[in-house]
C-alpha cells in the first residue's frame, strides 16, 4: 500500500457502480483505491485501510448513506466523506449536509471532472455537482432557519454581516453559491486560484460555517443568490 498516495474508499449497494468507479478513480495520479464495499462493511473497512477520502452512496438498501455517514464521522480520526447521488433532486441531500458531508457528486460525473472535484476534497474543500446545488440549498433551507457553527450557535444574521464582506468577498461567495469550484470563479473573476482559496476560507470565518457547502446556503439566507 503506497501512504504517499490518496488513500479512497468506495460504498456502494450495486457491484457494478463500485467496480466501475474504483477502475475509473484508481486510474488518477496519486490515488489509491484502499477498499470498495457496501453499507454494511464500511465502518469495518475504514477501520482497517483508514482512507483519506469516502465515496458513499446516499440511498443503500442494507445500511443508508446517512448511517453511514454519522458511523464514518464518529470515528477518531474521520475521513472526508463526499456522497454519491444518481439523483439531482434528492431529500437526503440537506440532511447529509447536516452530518458533515463535504461534497455531493452525481454519479454520472464526467471522469475528468471528478478527478479535479477528488483533488478539491483532497485539498480540504467542500465539493458539490453544480446539478445539485439549488437541490442541497433549498432542502437545507426548509430544515433550518439559520445555518449551525461548531459550537451549535447561530450564524450572524443579515445586516451586519453584509457589511463586514468585502464587495470581492460579495463576489466570490454568489458564485460559490453558484456551484461554481475553486478555479472556476479564478477564471470568471481574473484572479488566482490561491486568491480564491484565500477568499473562501475568509468567507467561512465570516459566515460562522464549516464548509462552502453551507456557505452557499448562507448566500442564500442573505439574498445574494435569487
Amino acid at each position: 500500500m503506497n501512504r504517499s498516495a490518496v488513500h479512497v474508499m468506495i460504498v456502494d449497494d450495486e457491484v457494478l457502480i463500485r467496480e466501475g468507479l474504483r477502475r475509473i478513480v484508481g486510474g488518477f495520479a496519486g490515488v489509491e483505491v484502499v477498499a470498495v464495499c457496501s453499507g454494511g462493511a464500511a465502518l469495518s473497512e475504514a477501520r482497517e485501510h483508514r482512507p483519506d477520502v469516502v465515496l458513499l452512496d446516499v440511498r443503500m438498501p442494507d445500511r443508508d448513506g446517512l448511517t453511514v455517514l454519522a458511523d464514518l464521522r464518529s470515528l477518531p480520526e474521520p475521513p472526508v466523506v463526499a456522497m454519491l447521488t444518481t439523483f439531482d433532486a434528492d431529500e437526503h441531500l440537506s440532511a447529509a449536509l447536516r452530518g458533515g458531508a463535504a461534497g455531493f457528486l452525481l454519479k454520472d460525473t464526467a471522469p475528468e471532472q471528478l478527478e479535479y472535484l477528488l483533488q478539491e476534497l483532497v485539498a480540504g474543500g467542500s465539493v458539490i455537482s453544480p446539478r445539485v446545488t439549488r437541490t442541497v440549498v433549498d432542502g437545507f433551507l426548509r430544515a433550518e432557519n439559520e445555518v449551525p457553527v461548531a459550537d451549535g450557535t447561530a450564524a450572524p444574521r443579515d445586516g451586519a454581516l453584509l457589511e463586514d464582506l468585502t464587495a470581492r468577498e460579495r463576489e466570490v461567495l454568489v458564485l460559490l453559491a453558484e456551484g461554481l469550484s475553486n478555479a472556476e470563479i479564478a477564471r470568471r473573476l481574473f484572479i488566482g486560484t490561491t486568491t480564491v482559496k484565500d477568499h473562501v476560507s475568509t468567507l467561512l470565518g465570516k459566515l460562522g460555517v464549516t464548509n462552502r457547502v453551507q456557505a452557499a446556503v448562507r448566500a442564500h439566507q442573505l439574498r445574494l443568490v435569487r
